[in-house]
């Protein structure tokens, strides 16, 4: 096919030619972001979390007299374990994307303080006995609590734990010691000290609380006796079971406390009601997809249309000096081909400036380079799916009838 004759012809019509290239650049640009945008969403939604969610229940107790946490949450506990279904019953201070976080800044040096640039930001997790294997939480290294853990743990004037034991998740041991064991070290905040006895598989943080996705698995576990900080009573029991031990579990602390408000979900409520934001930015974005590609769709087949009808001489022309269907098909194709090319090569410009715009407003993550000629091969297919029926019916047309049209 000869490019030179395509070429004049656009020249000819610089306006229509001009109006699709920015058109299939613009969608390019928004394309490749929002795929990328889906992308991230999607996998935030699907983060991992090891923890059992299939088989726990929580229930939130709030409004409770403080100074009988210590008596009355043994007597929760034990009347929890009666609801039948109900395998183990433990209480913490918050639970995975719960979106109530208890965060400190560690560090690993005692001269160091917590607004160093060295420290990291983690969550704490407050765990009454037993809240390990009602969890189900993964060792991987050292040990969970045990007895006399508990025992020796309470609340500190600044709301962190006095006691000397912490378990912290596999992500956090990485990044306060890089390629070292984290067993036996010590972490500190402030005039407090913590030596790590045991490492465990990643559990999410009830919310990034500005840590970002890098940090989401940034956390640390302590035992704790009962206290007015543990309210998260959380219940392991069957898949089956879950929504009506959330319901009974409910019922039972509203008995035991009428002044306080208790409630009551499943685990997969919980993230399901975390990542609504996450989830209905997916479907929007999916639509704004859906929209352009179709807008560009119609605006190309619109265009070509126009421009079949504008030279139907032209193409009768052809057809009568021997022309064949083919050779027109081609001929609209090549030129879409064309078109579409420099709309793409504008559109990976406009797309990675767009995601270097984000990147300094927003806080967006930086898009990896395949996505541009992901979307640039996209368009391209959409130009030339677009352009087939208008490039058929100027292909249809009897060579008489088009000469006649002039």
């Amino acid at each position: 096919m000869e490019i030179r004759p395509i070429l004049a012809s656009l020249r000819k019509h610089r306006i229509p030619a001009l109006l699709i290239v920015l058109e299939i650049a613009l969608a390019c640009a928004v394309l490749c972001n929002a795929v990328f945008m889906i992308s991230r969403r999607a996998s935030e939604i699907r983060l991992p979390d090891a923890i059992d969610e299939q088989n726990l229940s929580v229930v939130t107790l709030t409004g409770a007299d403080p100074d009988r946490a210590s008596s009355e949450i043994p007597r929760n506990l034990d009347a929890l374990r009666r609801i039948p279904g109900v395998q183990a019953v433990a209480v913490l201070n918050t639970v995975p994307l719960s979106g109530n976080g208890w965060n400190s800044n560690f560090t690993t040096r005692p001269d160091m303080k917590p607004t160093d640039k060295a420290s990291i930001n983690s969550n704490v997790y407050l765990m009454g006995e037993g809240a390990d294997r009602v969890l189900g939480l993964r060792l991987k290294q050292g040990r969970m609590f045990g007895s006399d853990d508990y025992a020796g743990s309470s609340m500190g004037a600044s709301f962190m734990p006095e006691t000397h034991v912490a378990i912290v998740s596999e992500r956090l041991a990485g990044r306060l010691w890089p390629g070292q064991s984290a067993l036996g070290r010590k972490m500190y905040v402030n005039q407090y000290w913590y030596q790590v006895v045991g490492v465990v598989e990643d559990v999410l943080r009830p919310k990034e609380a500005g840590a970002g996705l890098p940090g989401i698995y940034d956390t640390v576990f302590f035992p704790m006796r009962p206290t007015d900080a543990l309210s998260y009573y959380v219940l392991r029991s069957a898949p089956a079971d879950r929504e009506r031990v959330a319901r009974q579990a409910e019922d039972v602390l509203s008995r035991l406390d009428p002044g306080a408000v208790a409630e009551g979900k499943v685990f997969s409520d919980i993230r399901d009601d975390y990542f609504s934001g996450a989830q209905s930015m997916v479907w929007m974005l999916v639509l704004v997809c859906v929209v352009m590609l179709a807008v560009t769709a119609f605006g190309i087949v619109g265009l070509t249309s126009f421009w079949v009808a504008q030279r139907r001489r032209q193409i009768g022309i052809r057809r009568a000096v021997g022309a064949r269907r083919s050779h027109i098909l081609s001929y609209f194709r090549t030129e879409n081909f064309l078109l579409s090319a420099a709309g793409v090569a504008l559109g990976m410009v406009l797309a990675f400036g767009i995601n270097l715009y984000l990147m300094q407003h927003y806080e967006m993550d930086r898009m990896p380079w395949y996505y541009l000629p992901v979307g640039a091969v996209a368009l391209w297919l959409l130009g030339q799916a677009a352009v087939w029926g208008p490039a058929w019916r100027a292909a249809a047309v009897p060579p008489v009838e088009a000469t006649r049209s002039a």
